[in-house]
């Protein structure tokens, strides 16, 4: 359970690292530089984080995060 729920973390913030620097710029209520950077702690010092750090992300910030990715996508489709 816990290397699914680093992949997961790990999953979101490499496709934050290809959003573009404009959409970043618009999309500002988003923590770009958080998300990316959770990225970057889990794969390059993986030892350092404990299990809950993850578990907490997913738990508490993720679904506000794709509550908010899906109302972007909504405003961009309609």
């Amino acid at each position: 359970m816990e290397l699914a729920l680093r992949k997961l973390v790990e999953i979101v913030g490499e496709a934050a690292t290809r959003v573009s620097e404009e959409t970043q710029r618009h999309q500002s209520t988003i923590p770009w530089p958080q998300i990316v950077g959770m990225r970057n702690r889990l794969v390059h010092g993986y030892d350092d984080i404990s299990l809950e750090r993850p578990w907490d992300t997913v738990k508490d910030e993720l679904p506000p995060l794709i509550e908010q990715l899906n109302n972007i996508i909504h405003e961009n489709t309609s």
